[in-house]
């Protein structure tokens, strides 16, 4: 479905992955939790195609893509989603016209179905009637769900989650988590998640893979990283910053 084979990156002279090896399953979530600047993000870009690895394999679908020209990362691209940090919504266009935008640019669906399509998805994530609002008139959490009916639009196999529950107040992030999760059961999607926020990886994540020092330190169940007596996982876990989570300058993540 989706595997990293030892791969490396580097920003100017900074190491951010260093020989990274990762596969997630087809039909789970995956949340990749850790410090700030520890190349989170950066996994994410290299699995949609927006980063090309100095070294070593990504894998999706059966296909090798980090030699593939713009082109083909397009036609692999159909088949994947991405809801951004910030949400990444064109505050020119309304809701419909955000949500529809991948479909118009990629596609040659008639409009009568890009129309269904809106309201299917907008009907999904609880913004129903919303499509000719514009991004100004939404909250963060709203521009959030806008953002995730933009990335399951296309009916994609494969969402990538970038800080989703980023600046909102719990109870919107409880939200977030419970569309990423019935995202998942009705149209079994895989995931992979980045999140700083522990309580949201716990309650989504089948599995969460740690990010330290360039390379995955720890990979397992929820009830796995609980019980974990690896230092650098319960640091992180608790929140307690010692000697052995360095505060790092931030990479381009």
């Amino acid at each position: 479905m989706l595997e990293l084979k030892n791969v490396s990156m580097s920003f100017q002279d900074r190491r951010i992955l260093d020989d990274v090896s990762l596969q997630v399953q087809r039909g789970e979530i995956l949340v990749v939790i850790g410090p700030s600047g520890s190349g989170k993000s950066t996994l994410l870009r290299l699995m949609i195609g927006l980063l090309k690895p100095d070294s070593g394999q990504i894998w999706v679908d059966g296909r090798e893509i980090s030699h593939l020209d713009e082109d083909e990362l397009n036609q692999i691209r159909r088949n994947m989603g991405m809801v951004f940090q910030y949400s990444a919504l064109f505050d020119s266009m309304t809701v419909g016209e955000n949500v529809a935008f991948g479909i118009r640019q990629h596609t040659k669906m008639p409009e009568e179905e890009i129309l269904r399509v809106i309201r299917r998805t907008l009907r999904m994530v609880g913004l129903m009637g919303r499509e000719n609002a514009m991004p100004s008139e939404l909250s963060g959490g709203m521009k959030k769900r806008v953002s995730l009916a933009r990335a399951i639009a296309l009916n994609p196999t494969i969402v990538l989650y970038d800080e989703p529950t980023s600046g909102l107040d719990p109870v919107m992030s409880a939200t977030i988590n419970r569309l990423i999760m019935s995202t998942r059961r009705i149209l079994g999607v895989t995931a992979v998640v980045v999140t700083h926020d522990m309580e949201s990886a716990f309650t989504i994540a089948d599995r969460i893979a740690m990010l330290y020092d360039e390379k995955i330190v720890a990979i397992g169940t929820p009830d796995e990283f609980r019980q974990s007596v690896n230092p650098v996982v319960q640091q992180f876990i608790a929140g307690v910053k010692t000697s052995c989570i360095p505060v790092q300058r931030r990479a381009k993540e």
